[in-house]
């Protein structure tokens, strides 16, 4: 189907390229540049029949006139030179198709890479050939799917951080126009409500910059050795006022043999933080929140666990929970929290899971695993 382009070139197209467009931008110039590459084996393989023809002709020259001197009768001359005219032809048949193994796919590897500059990060080349470029292109292959992949993940990131942005800063606009306009009393607890709005757009801001940091690998760690039995107690502890407010129940312990671990204590107090404020959310007056910590000498891995009585996750939903910005439709957070965790435990080279059951006992373990040295 024919596309329809306006006159005049828009403003925002690239000066480089010409208007009408023929196909993506810096499409045609991959495609004199591909076009380019075939003339040059062309050429190349001109040359090559050339110094072909030109060895078989002196060979055939040297051969004849050292005809007497090898006894060969006059008849079978002939022969001699048909064979060897067509030995020359086989060869130069053999050598073509061993370029055109070569270029096509080199080709068709070009291609991709100028689709790929103009933007369709989809483009794929296929492998074949010598083993060689098979293995080059599985290579560009496995870098344009990362790319596809992070641009998908931008756009996502993109559209998730303006959904999350704007709850909050709709409430604050809003709060204060009413303030402005004597909707609201220009009370404390209007003006204390605003600021509890700008409180949770701040750490939602700051939870933004630390998923982000932690998924691009920018995530600065400052390791030193550390009692972890210290780190758990002091972050149970921070949470024990809130606990009891709701009615449940908070305990940690830790193995006595636990030895120092080299980590980031402020960003590990924050793993475990996430999880003990998610286990509290979702847990009921008279429950039951569990923090344990033990060593694993075997793989020379500390494991530690967050448990509770609640609810319990469902197996639809228990797949996605590390997910930013995943919500059950229960959830009253930011969806970040467990995001922010798994990341930061990735970063210190561990590893986190879940775990959930239902029925008459139903709760969730959520564990994670920090590596040491002995």
């Amino acid at each position: 189907m024919p596309r329809h382009f306006p006159r005049h070139r828009p403003p925002w197209w690239p000066h480089d390229e010409p208007w009408p467009p023929h196909g993506p931008p810096g499409r045609p110039r991959w495609s004199n540049i591909r076009r380019f590459f075939f003339w040059r084996i062309a050429g190349l393989f001109a040359v090559l029949a050339m110094l072909a023809t030109g060895l078989c002709t002196l060979a055939f020259w040297l051969a004849f006139i050292s005809w007497d001197r090898l006894g060969v009768p006059q008849g079978a001359l002939p022969f001699v030179f048909l064979a060897g005219f067509g030995v020359g032809l086989v060869g130069l048949l053999v050598l073509a198709r061993l370029l055109l193994r070569f270029a096509a796919p080199v080709g068709e590897l070009m291609e991709a890479v100028g689709r790929i500059e103009s933007g369709d990060y989809a483009a794929r080349a296929v492998e074949r050939g010598p083993a060689e470029l098979r293995a080059l292109v599985r290579a560009f292959n496995a870098m344009a799917e990362r790319l596809q992949l992070t641009e998908t993940q931008r756009r996502n990131l993109l559209a998730d951080v303006t959904h999350e942005l704007r709850t909050p800063l709709t409430i604050i606009q809003g709060s204060l126009e009413g303030l402005l306009d004597g909707v609201y009393p220009r009370d404390d607890a209007h003006l204390a409500a605003i600021l509890e709005d700008t409180r949770v757009l701040a750490r939602l801001i700051d939870d933004l910059r630390t998923l982000a940091l932690a998924e691009s690998g920018a995530l600065q760690l400052h390791r030193e050795p550390t009692d972890f039995r210290v780190l758990a107690g002091e972050t149970v502890t921070s949470f024990r006022p809130q606990a009891e407010a709701a009615g449940v129940e908070l305990s940690v312990w830790v193995a006595e043999e636990m030895p120092l671990v080299d980590l980031d204590s402020v960003r590990i107090r924050e793993v475990l933080a996430n999880l003990i404020a998610n286990a509290l959310r979702y847990t009921p007056a008279g429950g039951r929140v569990s923090v344990t910590g033990q060593v694993n000498p075997a793989e020379q891995r500390v494991i530690a666990s967050v448990s509770d009585t609640g609810a319990g996750i469902s197996p639809e939903i228990l797949p996605h929970i590390f997910d930013r910005f995943y919500k059950s439709g229960d959830s009253h957070g930011t969806g970040l929290g467990l995001a922010i965790a798994r990341n930061l435990v990735l970063a210190h080279g561990g590893e986190i899971w879940a775990q959930s059951r239902s029925g008459p006992t139903p709760g969730t373990t959520i564990r994670f695993s920090l590596p040491f040295e002995i």
